[in-house]
């Protein structure tokens, strides 16, 4: 039997091993990607200088700037420009998103307890209920909000005065906002798609920071199949990390890089598993095309929307598909890269397009 003093003393060392202080092979969290400045971000140059600008012009104004929309495609920085807003101007900021506030009441909540000059940072803010966008307009123009006492015809509505403070709003879907609310922004920021050579500064600089080595070309290699987008890069490096520690390779190379990604099904374009299966199903099921939306999901196992919103926009931003009234047809270079080919005939659609 164990005494009681050896078993406190177990439990005591259960306690150590699940200690939360850092250890040196805890794994780096996505928030240590992040740069924490504006001169530390990578890309987007004229975002940037516009964005410099803009906060610069409110520091030596000594008052909180106006309020900021990002917009943009998912995974290109938009929340770690929300945060860079935050450290550059030294103020707190709170998080929140459109589907987390249910209720106009949640939203007034959280705006009363704002102090002067705090960001308010609210991710997916086209999708904000309709009373929650109501009470945000009102709060953003007039720094005040109504709060309703009582209920049914005794109730009154009074008017709380708020601190200045600036809203962040993040959006992949500037046109769901309405225009109301998109006009009680100062500054709109519209985040692009990476090109290939910012894409490589910004592996490099997550390599250093996830203690990797990479080889000349490996960064490009990995450059080439991120699809624009830092989430993705990184994503990926990761990946590659993995497979350099189970082979033991002291750096990782574009090999390297070629070898890990073909194991996760992802090819020279950054096409993966599902993007290949559309392109396939298009050009051996329907000879190229036309095909409907719901027929081509059909064929790939997978939801219509999941095929439309995650597959679609690169591949028709790639020139692999052309979406037509008629349906989805395969670009020339969709047979190409599947190594097949055709004949064209009058009737081809991505000819006459």
């Amino acid at each position: 039997m164990v005494n009681a003093h050896e078993n406190s003393g177990a439990n005591e060392e259960s306690l150590k091993m699940v200690s939360s202080e850092p250890q040196d092979n805890d794994p780096v969290s996505d928030e240590e990607l992040r740069p924490h400045h504006l001169d530390g971000f990578i890309g987007q140059p004229r975002l940037k200088a516009q964005l410099q600008l803009f906060l610069d012009a409110a520091r030596m104004r000594d008052v909180p700037p106006d309020h900021i929309l990002l917009a943009g495609p998912p995974g290109l920085g938009k929340t770690t420009l929300a945060m860079i807003v935050s450290n550059e101007l030294e103020v707190p900021i709170r998080v929140t998103s459109g589907p987390a506030i249910q209720h106009a009441g949640d939203l007034a909540s959280i705006l009363s307890s704002l102090e002067t000059g705090e960001v308010l940072f609210i991710d997916e803010i086209h999708r904000l209920p309709r009373a929650a966008e109501e009470l945000l307009y009102i709060a953003m123009e007039d720094f005040r909000v109504d709060v309703m006492v009582g209920k049914g015809p005794g109730a009154s509505s009074i008017p709380l005065t708020l601190p200045r403070f600036t809203v962040i709003g993040a959006t992949t879907r500037e046109g769901m906002l309405p225009s109301p609310l998109r006009a009680r922004f100062g500054f709109t920021a519209h985040l692009d798609f990476y090109p290939h050579d910012e894409l490589e500064r910004l592996i490099e600089r997550s390599a250093g920071v996830l203690g990797i080595t990479l080889d000349e070309g490996a960064a490009k290699e990995l450059s080439l199949r991120s699809r624009g987008t830092p989430r993705i890069a990184n994503r990926l490096l990761r990946r590659v990390r993995d497979w350099a520690t189970v082979h033991a390779l002291p750096s990782v190379d574009s090999h390297a890089v070629h070898d890990a990604l073909a194991l996760y099904q992802i090819d020279s374009e950054g096409l993966d598993r599902l993007d290949l299966a559309v392109l396939r199903a298009i050009v051996t099921n329907f000879n190229g095309g036309p095909v409907g939306l719901n027929n081509l999901a059909a064929m790939v196992g997978e939801e219509s929307e999941t095929v439309e919103t995650v597959c679609e926009p690169y591949l028709v931003r790639e020139a692999f598909l052309i979406r037509t009234p008629k349906g989805r047809v395969a670009t020339d270079k969709a047979w190409r890269h599947l190594g097949l080919s055709r004949k064209a005939t009058d009737g081809d659609v991505s000819k006459n397009i």
